[in-house]
């Protein structure tokens, strides 16, 4: 069936095809067979309102109004195929038209969860297949992904490891590294934040930023300094905020004082090279 966004309109495509003219005059037949699929309800199939030549030699599709309720603004589509003479419903279905309420784009569940749906007790499974992670036992530094990726683990290397508290059975990948890297970098405690901007000082020197393990070291780390919003939150070394540690206050007087003028009323005369004894 030939995709379109109205079925009124009368322009035609530069790929569309005329409608030949014996699956043109098919228009009772496919109304007959819409009714048909309405239950014998001939009143929810309304006036035709347009026919399209299909993709395919001899089809084409026959559009009426759908007067069925909850179906505002849909059409009855019935596409009729065949030789002159022998022309045949293929099939019978409905449509939506431009002002159709439809339901939105489904969207798998884990593209849509957020950070902020998981409450107490709620669970999210990773995936076994998760390109964020890579076997853990399958090398020797968590962050070295090539080992991680190229290596396979023996038999039993997972338990053995997890009963001698050898570590976690999974660690980040090089991916799942740099997505979170795409992430804090974006978000709220970023470089490009308005709080950054405005700062005089970068998280990279402040006295209050741990930095993180691993790769990541060099550009986030952990504020640690409890005055301010960013607080045990993830920073980026080119953040900033009014809190850093270096920052002084200036506690000299902020009103200008003039300098002292002494007027006792008596009238000071230069004194001369002469006049000194």
């Amino acid at each position: 069936m030939v995709p379109f966004a109205d079925p009124t309109d009368d322009v035609m495509t530069e790929t569309e095809q005329a409608v030949a003219a014996h699956l043109a005059a098919a228009g009772e037949l496919a109304r007959a067979a819409a009714v048909e699929t309405a239950d014998g309800e001939a009143e929810q199939v309304g006036e035709a309102v347009a026919v399209r030549a299909e993709d395919v030699p001899e089809a084409a599709t026959h559009y009426f109004a759908a007067a069925k309720p909850g179906y505002r603004g849909w059409y009855w589509a019935v596409t009729v195929a065949g030789p002159e003479g022998d022309v045949n419903v293929s099939e019978v279905v409905l449509l939506p038209g431009p002002e159709s309420v439809v339901a939105p784009t489904w969207v798998p569940w884990s593209d849509r969860v957020r950070a902020e749906d998981l409450g107490p007790g709620d669970l999210l499974p990773v995936e076994e297949g998760d390109e964020r992670l890579v076997p853990a036992h399958a090398a020797l530094d968590p962050d070295d992904e090539e080992a991680a990726e190229d290596a396979e683990p023996g038999a039993g290397v997972r338990e053995v490891g997890d009963e001698l508290g050898m570590g976690r059975p999974r660690v980040m990948s090089r991916e799942g590294r740099l997505d979170a890297a795409v992430r804090w970098s974006d978000g709220h405690f970023g470089p490009r934040a308005d709080m950054a901007r405005a700062a005089t000082a970068h998280c990279g020197t402040c006295g209050f930023y741990l930095p993180v393990a691993g790769s990541l070291r060099a550009a986030f780390g952990v504020c640690g300094n409890g005055n301010v919003p960013a607080d045990g939150h993830v920073v980026h070394a080119e953040y900033g905020c009014g809190g850093h540690s270096e920052l002084q206050v200036d506690s000299g007087s902020v009103i200008a004082v003039a300098d002292l003028v002494y007027d006792d009323g008596v009238e000071m005369e230069p004194e001369t090279t002469g006049s000194r004894r």
